[in-house]
């Protein structure tokens, strides 16, 4: 096609000089008049050129952003005060009825004779001389809950009980004075057809001087999942948070379709501190976390009159539960395991480009007891449930393993709904609000971390090789529904070279929304049980480039942000003793930052 363009060209320009041929032209003429043909001939090939190939080759559009971030963290009051619940019943009944062996009358009064020579397994025995010679705080609580024991007379055990997995209570403040990250996200675009096109993110955020894939796992913050891995900081991999196509006025209607992996994260009225336009469909208040599904949805204003509303309907898939699971080997694992879905309603109820009200509804079914990921596992947790493994780890003291995490069970369903509001002033005066309130619905299973907000009950079992007795969780404590609420707003002030922005959350007891995506250090803010305030000043530098300066300040009263598994304890209990937490838990914490961002 090009090369037809150019020759027609060249007749064309040849033409007009036709009559000057009967004047007979002399040669220098003819090669002077050839010379200028051929200059514009290149010219209008070079022309012609860039946007042929500019329509070949680049279908798809690519813009994006780069955020460089300076940080200081600070953690206040951090406490590691592990404990587990424990049939005690249970345990005296299989003990009593020779499960773990034979077994006779223990002295308290003589601690140091264990089970005397009555115990036909060593199973037993040498788990209580282990106590005694290692934790003798484990092993005092196992004498208490004996006493007064009659292995004749069932009735006599003790029940579910406490059972602390350390000596007391350890606390102490961490500083992390300066980390530094890059946050690169590359959004792609192509226009598929006049009703229908490709939108796609795809997302790096790297600590610096850290390309691992995979984090210690002392924190829900540091589980690095499907959902949660654009947000999480890690290496220098890109991950897919965004890959749909739209497919628009569906067969002249007001319908439209959207499949692949959603835009649910950034979303109203998150965008603001992001310093960008509404970047997901949900509210951000209640979900900023990455899944696959659809949404179909309609634009309601021509029937209603009222200016930009519309539903949507979403569906989700939050984990899969028959494949890359270990199925084929039939074990009971994976027998309890079912996928979890979510779906629900996301309304904008009115929208005209200056004020938004959105209702957000949905509902997770079938919730695990943590969704599978990588995370390196903590040698503490080898010393108190792997004693045998934690010998050998002592001689690498500086090495964790890495270890696929799948869940073991289906705990029960969550239920979500938020109502939120956001208004842009003219003069650029900004102002938001949004309620939400969550519902943990137990079904009265548990994982090792627990089951539906509430702890998990454990119970004593004989190994496979008989030499052990060891832990398992069999249920959750209770099969209670539980509910939750939260409330955010915030104001952005036009301010001499910029704006201010002020923000405030809480989180309840049983506050859970799927907002752990959310790329704070410390940890998703919005999914805090307690109080976080926030206040930053963005300095436009031009239109495409800001830096943003500011600080967070994190006031936890609950355990468990972020995870609907275990029950959720004061802080101050657990700093006390009179309650425990499997993971470490934070009082307080603030994050001082300094952002810079280029959008290009």
């Amino acid at each position: 096609m090009n090369r037809f363009i150019v020759s027609l060209l060249a007749i064309l320009l040849i033409l007009p000089a036709a009559p000057s041929f009967s004047a007979t032209p002399t040669i220098e003429e003819l090669q002077a008049q050839i010379a200028e043909i051929a200059e514009e001939l290149e010219e209008v090939s070079d022309r012609l050129e860039k946007p042929e190939r500019h329509s070949a080759l680049d279908r798809i559009s690519f813009t994006g952003d780069l955020r460089s971030t300076a940080d200081s963290l600070h953690y206040n009051d951090v406490t590691f005060n592990p404990g587990i619940k424990v049939d005690f019943t249970d345990f005296f009944n299989k003990a009593g009825s020779g499960e773990f062996g034979s077994f006779v009358a223990f002295d308290p009064a003589n601690p140091e004779n264990g089970l005397n020579d009555g115990f036909v397994a060593s199973a037993m025995d040498n788990m209580f001389n282990s106590l005694y010679s290692t934790d003798p705080v484990m092993y005092g609580q196992l004498m208490q809950a004996m006493a007064g024991y009659n292995p004749a007379d069932p009735s006599t055990a003790p029940g579910v009980g406490d059972f602390r997995l350390a000596t007391a209570p350890r606390t102490s403040d961490i500083n992390n004075d300066i980390m530094y990250t890059t946050r690169l996200r590359l959004n792609m675009k192509a226009d598929i057809a006049s009703n229908m096109n490709f939108d796609g993110r795809l997302t790096m955020y790297k600590a610096w001087g850290d390309s691992s894939s995979s984090k210690v796992f002392d924190s829900w913050n540091a589980f690095g999942m499907d959902g949660t891995n654009s947000g999480s900081p890690s290496g220098d991999e890109l991950f897919v948070e965004r890959a749909f196509f739209n497919w628009k006025d569906i067969g002249g209607s007001d319908f439209y379709l959207s499949i692949g992996r959603r835009p649910s994260t950034y979303g109203p009225p998150t965008n603001y501190r992001e310093n960008e336009l509404r970047g997901g469909t949900p509210s951000g208040h209640l979900v900023n976390f990455n899944f696959d599904g659809f949404t179909l949805g309609y634009h309601l204003s021509e029937i209603t009159g009222i200016e930009g509303q519309s539903v949507r309907f979403c569906f989700g898939q939050g984990f899969e539960s028959e494949y890359g699971n270990g199925t084929l080997f039939n074990d009971d694992i994976t027998k309890n395991l079912d996928d979890t879905n979510l779906g629900g309603f996301n309304i904008d109820v009115f929208n005209d480009g200056k004020t938004l009200v959105q209702a957000t509804l949905f509902r997770a079914q079938d919730v695990v007891d943590g969704f599978t990921g990588v995370l390196a596992f903590p040698t503490q947790y080898a010393a108190m449930f792997a004693p045998t493994m934690y010998s050998d780890m002592q001689k690498f003291p500086n090495m964790n393993f890495e270890v696929r995490y799948t869940p073991s069970t289906t705990i029960g369903s969550i239920n979500l709904a938020a109502l939120g509001m956001t208004r842009e002033e003219d003069n650029g005066f900004v102002w938001f609000g949004s309620l939400a309130m969550t519902q943990l619905d137990s079904n009265g299973d548990a994982g090792m971390f627990g089951g539906m907000g509430n702890d998990a009950v454990f119970e004593a079992q004989l190994s496979a090789d008989g030499s052990e007795i060891i832990m398992m969780p069999v249920r959750a404590e209770n099969s209670d529904t539980n509910e939750g609420y939260g409330a955010y707003v915030g104001v952005q002030i036009p301010a001499p070279m910029g704006k201010l922005g002020l923000e405030y959350n809480y989180g309840s007891k049983y506050w859970t929304p799927f907002t752990q995506a959310q790329d704070d250090l410390i940890g998703s803010k919005l999914s805090t049980r307690g109080h976080v305030a926030e206040a930053y000043y963005i300095f436009d530098i031009n239109p495409r480039a800001f830096i943003k300066i500011g600080g967070l300040y994190y006031d936890y009263e609950y355990s468990g942000s972020g995870s609907p598994v275990g029950q959720p304890y004061k802080i101050s209990d657990i700093e006390d003793g009179s309650a425990y937490s499997l993971l470490p838990v934070v009082d307080t914490a603030w994050d001082a930052y300094a952002k810079i961002t280029m959008q290009f």
